[in-house]
């Protein structure tokens, strides 16, 4: 252990001196630090401690410092008669000076200060070399560098032997890891890396790969279980593994702090051989690993140790991937809070949705507002304004970088690289944050071609005529977690990433990508609504059709007509009122064009279907009005309102001898006009029936209903959903007209083609559930209310 004396100025360099006190600890070293306030007795007690240290330690910034004005004629700092004094003395110096340049809290701004500051920086870079950092993981491994290479020259020189301690170089521990005692949702995470890498079977090195999206936190993970199991371990090194060479000088400098000289042989042979042959277990952590080959041949292959690699990459072995998540929304709320101490709940909620939970924005977003002094709610309100220059902005103390920066390399790399990866995300990019199935996207479709862009259809072609080549492009993202798998077929994208990299792209190239997703997604949406086994289809589109369709196109009125049909009455209701006004102001169409009258009858039907009947009868009755004067009184539109519209709702409402009256008035012209069997006709006749039965003749109705059925299973198919309602219906009124076990075995017989066809929580499947226990009991005891 050696004492080791710490000398800085306070007020700019308070999380460096932390960062440099807690590695000297963790080190096993007596740290001096006499930093009281500024006065000539501090002067003498600080020099006086410089004398009976074994090694001094400066880290120089920009900021000169106090200047006692006593026995000074030089007018130098205390940082700087430290300085000298350690040199005086024959003491060992190592010195980090900052590149980082924060100009609130330096001297730059007065011109005599200044040029102290700029005076004493180059009698440090004069009398010793001192080591340049720009981050606070740099600023440590030039301090472990520097500090482990100075003892050993003293031990050789003093002819001593190496004191017991860690061989140590690691990145400082999280100020506040998002998911420790203030957020505890990284505990089960660091849980989960404590049980795979304390065990394993033979004995060799424990292997996990930590991967996820860049700002995920990997690195503050790796840094905070390494933190965690120092006391087991005699050897604890962090490299930086990106580059290959910057590797290899990693494992010189670790050669050499393990005791090799300079020279001795390959670097990474001794410390395999070091580390095999140890007694004490060792961890190592490989920093943003491109991918498994580029830390194959460095990773140990024999020892009682752990490796913990960060990356990227989401492809390694079996068994060796665990994926660092975003923060659930609620934990990433109270650490903004618990980081700004600001007590808006709302806001700190809201700006944990708007970046998705990711560690990096969130502290971004902190030590951004903490700077500026603005509020949660403030910068929430900005982000939404100016998102990509807020990326760009507040650099947390312990990161390397924003999010911004983070993430530029990849997608310079994708460019130039897998240029069709980097269309694909930019295609990603367009749809909602949700699952995306990228694999029924990527199809090859008739003339989907044409409605490319030149320079997207380039990129995008190949990718829809070769499943293999797309196979490629997701593999490449993957490569970078800028993509996750989601399931079969399916990839996430971070709202951030789609955000970012649609920010990064020129206005006209952003809207030819969102014309191609537009054109990708309406053709993959089904052309039938009505069928059950496309709802699932339709499930996984709807999202993606809501972020990129216009309200106006034909793949979100069949996405709306998806919504009714499977039972979604509310949510069908609302996106046809949102078509209805886009067709109404839309100059193209207006608010008598025929595609507009489409909607405002669809928005009435799904109006009463939604619980009130009266409101779709007066919309259709306002609808009659202008059909009559716009299309006339004889068009099969104006024929549809009427019978499958206002008389349906007219009786809805509690009107049956009107419903059945404007009904009986209607058919006639229907079938001369649309034919006998033309589904509206058929739907007249059945909507007839039932009215019938409501105005009170029970027998009547049962009987139109069995006329109707067999034409509709001939016309429509015996699994139709008219057809279904048709034998519903049948069943019902054969019950009303008193043969209430004849009503049981059909509603016997419709319930499982209903759970079948239509899903056994769909409204219908559940009415006739509720007939066939009524039936049930009414066959047995004639008495109890009916369920319609």
């Amino acid at each position: 252990m050696a004492k080791v004396y710490v000398s800085s100025t306070i007020v700019d360099l308070e999380a460096e001196r932390q960062a440099v006190i807690d590695w000297l600890v963790a080190a096993q070293h007596q740290v001096v630090h006499s930093y009281r306030p500024n006065s000539d007795t501090v002067r003498d007690s600080c020099l006086d401690d410089v004398d009976t240290c074994d090694v001094y330690v400066l880290i120089l910034g920009h900021r000169y410092g106090f200047q006692p004005p006593q026995d000074n004629p030089e007018h130098l700092s205390i940082t700087q008669l430290e300085f000298r004094r350690a040199g005086q003395s024959g003491k060992p110096r190592v010195a980090l000076l900052n590149h980082i340049l924060d100009a609130s809290l330096s001297d730059v701004a007065d011109p005599q200060r200044l040029a102290l500051v700029q005076a004493f920086r180059a009698e440090v870079a004069r009398e010793v070399r001192p080591a340049e950092f720009r981050d606070l993981q740099g600023l440590i491994q030039g301090l472990s560098t520097g500090v482990q290479a100075e003892l050993a020259k003293l031990d050789q020189r003093l002819d001593r032997p190496r004191p017991a301690g860690p061989v140590l170089r690691l990145a400082p521990r999280p100020a506040v890891l998002p998911g420790r005692e203030e957020l505890p949702g990284r505990e089960e995470l660091l849980a989960g890396l404590d049980a795979r890498l304390a065990g394993g079977e033979g004995g060799g090195p424990r292997v996990v790969a930590l991967t996820g999206l860049g700002g995920a936190g990997k690195t503050s993970v790796a840094v905070e279980y390494a933190h965690r199991h120092l006391a087991r371990v005699g050897v604890a090194w962090q490299f930086a593994a990106e580059d290959s060479a910057v590797l290899a000088v990693g494992f010189t400098e670790l050669a050499a702090a393990l005791g090799f000289r300079e020279g001795a042989g390959d670097p990474v042979v001794a410390v395999h051989g070091a580390l095999a042959a140890a007694a004490a277990g060792w961890l190592l952590v490989f920093d943003n690993a491109p991918g498994p080959d580029a830390v194959e041949a460095f990773v140990p292959p024999a020892g009682n140790g752990q490796v913990l690699i960060t990356s990227r990459n989401a492809l390694w072995p079996p068994g060796q991937v665990v994926e660092v998540p975003v923060l659930d929304l609620d934990v990433a709320a109270r650490f903004l809070a618990a980081r700004t101490g600001d007590t808006g709940w709302q806001a700190a909620a809201g700006l944990a949705e708007a970046v998705g939970g990711l560690p990096l924005a969130l502290a971004q977003a902190a030590a951004y507002a903490q700077a500026t002094g603005n509020s949660l709610g403030t910068y929430l309100a900005l982000f939404q304004r100016r998102r990509a220059d807020l990326l760009a902005r507040g650099q947390p103390a312990r990161y390397g970088g924003t999010v911004a920066t983070s993430w530029a390399l990849a997608f310079t790399q994708l460019e130039h690289s897998a240029p069709r990866a980097a269309g694909l995300l930019r295609l990603l990019a367009c749809c909602a944050p949700e699952a995306i199935p990228v694999r029924l996207l990527l199809q090859p479709r008739p003339g989907l071609a044409d409605r490319l862009a030149p320079e997207v259809a380039q990129v995008l072609t190949p990718l829809l005529d070769d499943e293999l080549a797309a196979g490629d492009a997701l593999a490449a993202l993957r490569r970078y977690s800028l993509v996750t798998s989601a399931g079969d077929g399916l990839v996430s994208v971070h709202r951030l990433v789609q955000a970012v990299t649609a920010d990064q792209m020129p206005a006209g190239l952003a809207a030819q990508w969102h014309q191609a997703a537009a054109a990708l997604i309406e053709a993959a949406i089904p052309a039938d609504p009505e069928l059950p086994e496309a709802w699932p289809v339709y499930a996984m589109l709807l999202p993606h059709a809501r972020a990129v369709l216009a309200l106006t196109s034909s793949g979100l009125r069949r996405i709306a007509a998806y919504l009714g049909q499977s039972g979604s009455y509310l949510a069908a209701r609302d996106l046809w009122h949102l078509i209805a006004d886009a067709y109404r102001e839309y100059d193209a169409c207006g608010p008598e064009h025929p595609d507009t009258l489409v909607a405002l009858a669809n928005l009435a039907w799904w109006i009463g279907r939604a619980g009130n009947a009266a409101g779709a009868r007066d919309q259709y009755a306002a609808l009659v009005l202008i059909q009559d004067r716009v299309l006339g009184a004889e068009h099969p539109e104006t024929l549809i309102t009427r019978g499958g519209g206002l008389a349906l709702w007219t009786g809805e409402a509690g009107d049956a001898a009107g419903a059945r009256g404007q009904l009986t008035d209607l058919l006639p012209v229907s079938e001369r006009v649309l034919g006998a069997e033309h589904p509206d006709t058929l739907a007249i006749r059945g909507n007839l029936a039932r009215f019938t039965g409501e105005a009170g003749d029970a027998a009547a109705a049962r009987d139109q209903y069995a006329a109707l059925l067999p034409v509709e299973e001939r016309v429509l198919g015996p699994e139709h959903p008219d057809t279904l309602d048709t034998r519903h219906s049948l069943a019902f009124w054969t019950g009303r007209a008193g043969d209430a076990a004849g009503a049981l075995g059909q509603f016997a017989a419709l319930l499982p083609i209903e759970e079948r066809v239509l899903g056994p929580e769909h409204p219908d499947t559940l009415t006739t559930r509720g007939n066939l226990a009524y039936w049930t009991g009414r066959a047995d005891s004639q008495s109890g209310p009916t369920v319609k």
